[in-house]
């Protein structure tokens, strides 16, 4: 398979792949699209050195897109360690809510951080 038709198979990849806007700098589509644009600099011309590995990852990521383990290994109950709901997961993981309970926080575990590597000094 020549490198063209790779990069385009990528491309097709980096499209179905939706991207989350509520994980600004976190999000998984957005890191494989700038490492798909890393990869392959100069687009159709650009040479690949180990194609298996290549092709290997790009299997990889369309198994994930494609939810294939989900699919293959159906979970039996609907329910998280957590016991959390789906959409309450994606709540506590987006950035925003992350953001809030870093600002909430702020002043009590800086001040156990500070109190645990200010006694780690003086040791």
């Amino acid at each position: 398979m020549a490198a063209a038709s790779r990069y385009r198979k990528f491309l097709r990849l980096c499209q179905k792949w939706p991207l989350d806007d509520t994980k600004h700098g976190r999000d998984l589509a957005a890191h494989i699209r700038e490492r798909v644009a890393m990869a392959f600099k100069h687009g159709d011309n650009t040479q690949i050195a180990d194609e298996k590995e290549c092709d290997r990852i790009y299997d990889n990521l369309q198994k994930i897109n494609t939810d294939y383990f989900k699919n293959k290994y159906p979970r039996l109950y609907d329910s998280t360690a957590t016991e959390r709901t789906l959409e309450e997961c994606r709540l506590m993981v987006a950035t925003d809510s992350i953001q809030e309970l870093e600002d909430l926080s702020q002043g009590t575990f800086s001040k156990m951080k500070s109190a645990v590597f200010s006694n780690d000094d003086k040791s």
